[in-house]
C-alpha cells in the first residue's frame, strides 16, 4: 500500500473536505482518504492506481490537487 499527501484548492469549508473525502473513501483501490480542511490537505492510502489517477478523482469531484 502507497501513502500520498496532497494539497487540495477549491475547498470553502468543512462540508467541502467531508464531501471529498466521503467521495474519495468510496472509490475503487483507495484504501483510505483522510481529508483536513484547515489544512487543506488530502492523505490517501491506496493501491494499483497512480497519482494521476487520484488526481483526476478529486478534479471529477470538484476539486484540484495542488500536488505533493
Amino acid at each position: 500500500m502507497e501513502k500520498l499527501v496532497l494539497k487540495i484548492d477549491g475547498m470553502h469549508c468543512d462540508a467541502c473536505a467531508k464531501r471529498l473525502e466521503n467521495c474519495l473513501n468510496k472509490k475503487e483501490n483507495i484504501k483510505r482518504a483522510k481529508v483536513d480542511f484547515p489544512t487543506k490537505k488530502a492523505e490517501i492510502e491506496y493501491e494499483k492506481i497512480t497519482k494521476e489517477t487520484i488526481e483526476e478523482y478529486i478534479e471529477d469531484i470538484g476539486f484540484k490537487s495542488l500536488g505533493e
